[in-house]
């Protein structure tokens, strides 16, 4: 059974950083991809970046340049290091994989994904 526990997120100020982890079990595929997603309040959920097995990225053009995404395969970690937040990144944060290697066609689609983690809130003051 596939499990995704997200982590780290916080309250922070405008300019802050949050790193945000994301713990993988059961999640045993070769090929892959795993992504970050969000969803603020009245708001669609939308992905934020991605990254395949092979460690390709693709990221949202509303973060490119301050948010990276990384994972480290021995211990099934997948993370988010966000840095020069801004209150529109006031979101809940969600973990979510799939046994697919498109990341950059399909890799910030919600429909791409199968297994999703619960989320963590993340909240920006100005």
């Amino acid at each position: 059974q596939v499990q995704l526990v997200e982590s780290g997120g916080g309250s922070v100020q405008a300019g802050g950083s949050l790193r945000l982890s994301c713990a993988a079990s059961g999640f045993t595929y070769s090929r892959y991809c795993m992504g970050w997603f969000r969803q603020a309040p009245g708001k669609e959920r939308e992905g934020v970046a991605a990254i395949d097995s092979s460690g390709r990225t693709n990221y949202a053009d509303s973060v490119k340049g301050r948010f990276t995404i990384s994972q480290e395969n021995a211990k099934n970690i997948l993370y988010l290091q966000m840095n020069s937040l801004k209150p529109e990144d006031t979101a809940m944060y969600y973990c979510a994989a799939d046994p697919f290697s498109s990341v950059l066609l399909s890799g910030l689609r919600l429909s791409s994904y199968n297994y999703w983690g619960q989320g963590t809130q993340v909240t920006v003051s100005s």
